[in-house]
């Protein structure tokens, strides 16, 4: 789509402000979608029948802030501390507005008061992609219109820690390290995945032997991270380290292939639910260095410099298929990425339907749990089945992606001539390292811009 980005030349309905409107549209879809679930009365397993479940919910009461607890000093919040930094504020904001109409009970103010702010950082994503795609802003309707997004954008609050990596992105590609390592650090202080941008960023770094703006994104991701962190650690230890324990010793979660293992290893495919099982931690962690180290071997090793925005799909990719636990949600964090990394449709579009039926087989598995007698949900077996499917999807995206460092002139991105829009201090940056390649006295140009 980008060769339309100029379609309206005078108008005031510029690219930008047309993803905007479909972000809108989108999340409108979102809201009434998960509106049967927002009273709390879930009687009949509404959440489940109505495939409405939000984590919202159920934890304005779990989480004490309908009584006006403080996240981390009255209760142990299972999110890092701006997650439930946004909670609370959200539940001030709450009783601000419910003492003007009362005619609403408190939770519903305090979902729609979530929809809302959640709806502006769903629209700071799409304005984001939109400028770091540089000429190609219509590829941000990936996001705006992602079906996806209509089933998720307000299952959690995922779209916070998006938003800020969205930001950081962008602030990377218009040459500002500090700010990105600004955004990563707050992004990794509402979700953990932002961290892994640097892992991507430190690659293309010993690619261009352009060190210093990496080290700048680093040192400031990891201070305010601390500054972030530190002083509610300080106060609130034992409710602070809560999401780091909770980490650690939850069993995993249903579409991880650590689960599907297990369940294939103990049972078979005729399992009601995946075991409660708790993989070694160590195992994770080995499990995932391994697969940051295969993304770094294939960004070292491209002929041609890899994009930003691929190597951040494969480092977040690579850490969604290790984790023991993928929470539904989860899978919304590729699709931004997705965006400008690979800004294709019709493969794009067919993972997320598929992650939508992985949603959807995952509330029926609850609803038969939940309701056995009844008979009214499925087993295990099926939802691996999907799963397997999704997890195909995505590696084949990531086997495009990696086509396409290979192979650059099939890279719609770099149609043109260009090399990497999103890139910053990386943009036309010549290759000064290749993994086992002698080294040259010449640095290689891009081969896109070769003459």
């Amino acid at each position: 789509m980008g060769r339309y980005a100029g379609v309206f030349p005078g108008s005031w309905w510029t690219p930008v402000r047309i993803v905007m409107a479909m972000t809108c549209f989108t999340l409108l879809l979102g809201f009434a979608q998960k509106s049967p679930c927002a009273t709390g009365n879930w009687t009949g397993s509404k959440q489940y029948t109505h495939m409405c479940y939000s984590d919202i919910v159920p934890l304005w009461s779990d989480e004490r802030l309908d009584v006006g607890g403080v996240p981390y000093r009255d209760t142990a919040v299972e999110y890092p501390v701006l997650t439930g930094g946004f909670m609370w504020l959200t539940a001030e904001l709450t009783r601000g507005v419910h003492s003007l109409d009362t005619n609403w009970s408190e939770l519903v103010v305090f979902v729609s008061l979530s929809a809302l702010l959640l709806g502006a950082c769903g629209l700071l994503i799409t304005t984001a992609t939109a400028h770091a795609a540089g000429r190609r802003p219509y590829d941000a309707a990936i996001f705006a219109l992602s079906p996806l997004l209509v089933i998720h954008a307000f299952s959690n609050w995922d779209l916070l820690a998006m938003a800020l990596t969205s930001g950081a992105l962008l602030a990377w590609a218009r040459e500002k390290p500090v700010l990105a390592g600004t955004l990563i650090g707050l992004g990794a202080a509402a979700k953990l995945y932002p961290i892994f941008l640097l892992v991507a960023i430190a690659i293309l770094a010993i690619r261009t032997r352009r060190y210093a703006p990496a080290l700048w994104a680093t040192v400031s991701a990891v201070l305010v991270w601390l500054t972030v962190n530190v002083p509610i650690a300080l106060a609130y230890y034992h409710g602070w380290s809560e999401f780091y324990r909770f980490s650690l010793e939850r069993p995993t979660e249903r579409s991880t292939v650590w689960a599907m293992g297990k369940t294939l290893a103990d049972v078979g495919v005729g399992a009601a639910d995946a075991p409660f099982w708790k993989p070694s931690g160590t195992a994770v962690a080995i499990a995932l260095i391994v697969a940051l180290g295969v993304v770094a071997v294939i960004g070292l090793r491209a002929p041609v410099k890899p994009r930003l925005a691929q190597l951040a799909f494969l480092v977040v990719l690579a850490f969604l298929l290790t984790t023991k636990v993928w929470s539904p949600q989860y899978s919304l964090w590729l699709v931004p990425l997705l965006a400008l990394a690979r800004p294709r449709w019709r493969l794009n579009l067919l993972w997320q339907f598929t992650e939508i039926a992985v949603w959807f087989l995952t509330l029926t598995v609850l609803l038969q749990l939940s309701h056995p007698e009844q008979n009214h949900g499925i087993g295990y077996g099926w939802l691996m089945v999907v799963v397997v499917v999704r997890d195909v999807l995505l590696l084949t995206l990531a086997a495009l992606i990696v086509r396409e460092m290979w192979r650059p002139e099939l890279d719609v991105v770099r149609a043109g001539g260009l090399d990497d829009p999103g890139g910053g201090y990386f943009d036309e940056a010549p290759d000064q390292f290749v993994l086992f390649q002698a080294d040259t006295s010449e640095p290689r140009r891009n081969a896109m811009s070769a003459p």
